[in-house]
């Protein structure tokens, strides 16, 4: 949630944000709400000051044994205004602050200025896509003749864009959970970055003030499932509970930054993406991901983001898997984000980069949204954190990349070598 009183006296940077993401939003209406709202808080606060001087008048008149009851009456008059100006400034409070969460982040100054994905700008590209002397086969083909996925089986449990791992497949994607996790959590496992993440395994339904606080929603409710008897909500993300443990809390500076990874179950409607990806493991209605979670100092988040970054990519790098790295631009770039970068997995089949992990920084964006602050060393002063969240990445869309990059012409898939200790010492996917 942006601060509306930093921009309220010059809104044409917000004005100019909008019309950078190409979002329709009445900011106009906003502002005009938010001018009523402030001139009746200043109403509230003339009366009040009224009735305080009216009670030390009432209070003198009485010691001097003089008649009082014209500002006794003066003053149950201004009681009942107050009241029916508070009643109002409520209203008017949630009317302003609704909108607000409708409200998009700024971007930052350094993400590229463009309406959609075409804009988007390479940044750097590792790897070098394998040359095969056949015709490389999609996942969902190598899976299913091997015998390990099984999308009609999980089509006749739950419908479309489900999916059963069979097998191998199934311990690969335990596999890659724990190699995953180990990457970012053992001092001893190379890595690209500092200090080890913390692990957590949290909850996969929340409230909804949770997805409130990290952006979800209102904006988002048609693409979330719900579970409405018990206002409870399946995570998109892990970057949903995972903030939120900080809800309504303040940190020490010194802690920060605080670091989490987080490997859960994911749900997600995609009510957006109709007719896309329709087969195999890339847009699923549940799939697996391990979550990077920052929650950091206002002044490195940007320095920070790309540690994160780094940390997410360095999973790709020690499983062998080409990939490129893009910045978004203004009209790609999600609801809540001032600046996001996207990992790109090769994929042989498509010969194109594919998605895998989107890595970004929100700035205060979710922390004003969710109330989490910092105090800074030697003060009582508190400010807000940022927040940054990125794919450690995405466990359904690697066993796909793994199955394109190392398959073979006989239909085998070779296992990546660090991922060899985490399946028992099984090196090829074949069908014996």
């Amino acid at each position: 949630m942006l601060d509306i009183r930093q921009f309220s006296s010059d809104p044409d940077p917000v004005r100019i944000a909008l019309k950078n993401r190409g979002t329709s939003f009445d900011l106009d209406g906003l502002l005009e709400e938010e001018k009523k709202l402030s001139n009746l808080r200043k109403q509230w606060e003339a009366l009040r000051e009224r009735r305080n001087r009216l009670s030390e008048e009432v209070g003198r008149l009485k010691k001097e044994g003089q008649d009082a009851s014209e500002r006794m009456e003066e003053s149950r008059s201004i009681n009942g205004e107050i009241a029916r100006i508070e009643a109002d400034l409520a209203k008017r409070e949630e009317t302003v602050r609704e909108r607000l969460l409708l409200l998009p982040n700024t971007p930052h100054m350094s993400v590229p200025v463009g309406p959609d994905e075409k804009s988007n700008r390479e940044i750097l590209k590792t790897g070098i896509p394998r040359s095969f002397d056949f015709e490389p086969k999609p996942h969902w083909e190598i899976g299913s003749r091997l015998g390990i996925l099984d999308f009609d089986g999980a089509s006749v449990l739950s419908g479309s864009r489900f999916s059963v791992l069979k097998g191998a497949a199934a311990r690969m994607e335990r596999a890659l959970v724990s190699y995953m996790i180990d990457c970012h959590t053992r001092p001893d496992v190379p890595r690209l970055s500092g200090k080890p993440y913390t692990e957590l395994s949290v909850p996969f339904l929340v409230r909804p003030e949770m997805l409130e606080g990290t952006g979800q929603l209102p904006k988002f409710r048609e693409e979330i499932f719900a579970i409405p008897e018990d206002d409870l909500y399946l995570i998109p993300t892990a970057e949903v509970p995972v903030t939120n443990l900080h809800r309504d809390g303040i940190l020490d500076e010194a802690v920060l930054p605080v670091k989490y990874v987080a490997a859960t179950a994911c749900f997600r409607r995609e009510a957006g993406a109709a007719g896309k990806d329709t087969r195999g493991l890339i847009r699923q209605h549940q799939f697996a991901k391990v979550e990077l979670v920052w929650i950091t100092r206002p002044e490195t988040s940007y320095a920070d983001l790309e540690e994160l970054t780094g940390d997410a990519e360095s999973v790709l790098v020690g499983l062998g898997l080409p990939f490129r790295r893009v910045v978004l631009c203004t009209g790609d770039l999600g609801f809540s984000s001032a600046k996001t970068y996207d990992i790109e997995v090769w994929m042989p089949s498509q010969g194109v980069y594919r998605e895998i992990s989107s890595c970004s920084n929100f700035e205060e964006f979710q922390a004003r949204r969710a109330s989490i602050r910092y105090r800074t060393t030697g003060t009582r002063k508190t400010k807000p954190v940022h927040t940054m969240n990125g794919s450690g990445v995405a466990i359904g869309r690697t066993i796909a990349a793994i199955f394109e990059n190392y398959q073979e012409s006989d239909g085998s898939v070779r296992i990546p070598e660090p991922l060899v200790p985490y399946m028992g010492g099984l090196r090829t996917l074949d069908l014996s």
